[in-house]
């Protein structure tokens, strides 16, 4: 699995995805009326600046990575934060499981898992920023 993340096609494909798990809640999060949806945006928003630092500016700076891995973490935490809350709702009085919600937000937080461990690999960064230099 290292290996694959040694390539910086590999790697800018993770980039690019990685504001999927970012941004994966049901479509009625996405409401005004929830407080939900600034969150993830907001998200957002950090990684496109790091990725954008290390992506096309090529920074050899440390603090976009850190960007990167603070994004997916505090997605990781929001996510079990609101899944004991969102887990099961009301339907005509008998308490349903929310399955869409829970495993988007299991899917979403293996996926944050995943492009944390990537972005701690240093191997990752020296071949990143060597063939982006180059």
């Amino acid at each position: 699995m290292r290996r694959l993340f040694l390539h910086s096609k590999v790697v800018t494909a993770v980039l690019i995805f990685q504001f999927i798990p970012l941004l994966m809640l049901p479509p009625s999060s996405y409401s005004l009326s929830t407080q939900e949806w600034w969150l993830p945006l907001l998200l957002a928003i950090f990684a496109l600046v790091a990725a954008i630092q290390v992506t096309f500016r090529h920074s050899q700076a440390l603090w976009p990575w850190y960007l990167l891995s603070f994004s997916q973490g505090f997605n990781i935490i929001s996510r079990l934060m609101l899944l004991m809350p969102h887990a099961t709702y009301n339907l005509n009085g008998v308490q349903v499981f929310n399955t869409l919600y829970f495993i988007l937000s299991v899917i979403s937080m293996a996926f944050s898992a995943l492009i944390i461990w990537m972005c701690d690999l240093p191997e990752v960064r020296n071949t990143y920023l060597r063939t982006q230099t180059s």
